[in-house]
């Protein structure tokens, strides 16, 4: 809240340059922040008197709003990739797969890798979980395994995240 929209009686003011001005009451210190052509901006509306501090309240904004905007720029969206593996993947297809699981992780993104099963393949579910086991040996100086490989229908699952 700034300015009239303030409704306290008495409030906790501090100064433009953040001198504590003390206790005054909310005409004088509306009264001072008009003097120094400034806003008076509540700026702890919990406290007991209300704190308000003496500010231009658009430079804050502005201020505010580039901050959020840099820290949009610098976070890092990851995604998740996914890998299909089949439960009677020949060697060089594997080693192909292991690759991009490889390139995945260090472009710092999470990889989810799957075997999926097709008819009675699911009947050897062990063999799906070797592959998983053997991705997970090969890549474990890149990555944490953040989810074990796990049955859900027809397809085995293991998460990977890349190491911080």
């Amino acid at each position: 809240m700034i300015n009239d929209e303030i409704r306290a009686k008495e409030v906790r003011l501090v100064g433009a340059e953040g001198e504590q001005i003390g206790i005054k009451p909310i005409r004088e210190a509306l009264q001072m922040a008009m003097d120094l052509n400034l806003d008076l901006v509540n700026v702890a509306p919990q406290a007991k008197p209300p704190v308000c501090r003496i500010m231009d309240y658009g430079k804050f904004r502005y201020e505010q709003q580039k901050k959020e905007k840099e820290a949009r720029k610098n976070q890092k969206i990851v995604d998740i990739k996914e890998v299909w593996f089949r439960a009677n993947i020949e060697e060089h297809d594997y080693q192909t797969k292991l690759r991009n699981v490889v390139k995945f992780l260090k472009d710092g993104d999470k990889v989810k890798c799957s075997v999926r099963f097709r008819g009675r393949e699911i009947t050897h579910a062990n063999i799906g979980q070797k592959i998983l086991e053997r991705v997970k040996t090969e890549v474990a100086d890149l990555c944490i395994v953040e989810r074990q490989p796990k049955l859900e229908g027809r397809s085995m699952i293991m998460i990977l995240a890349p190491k911080a």
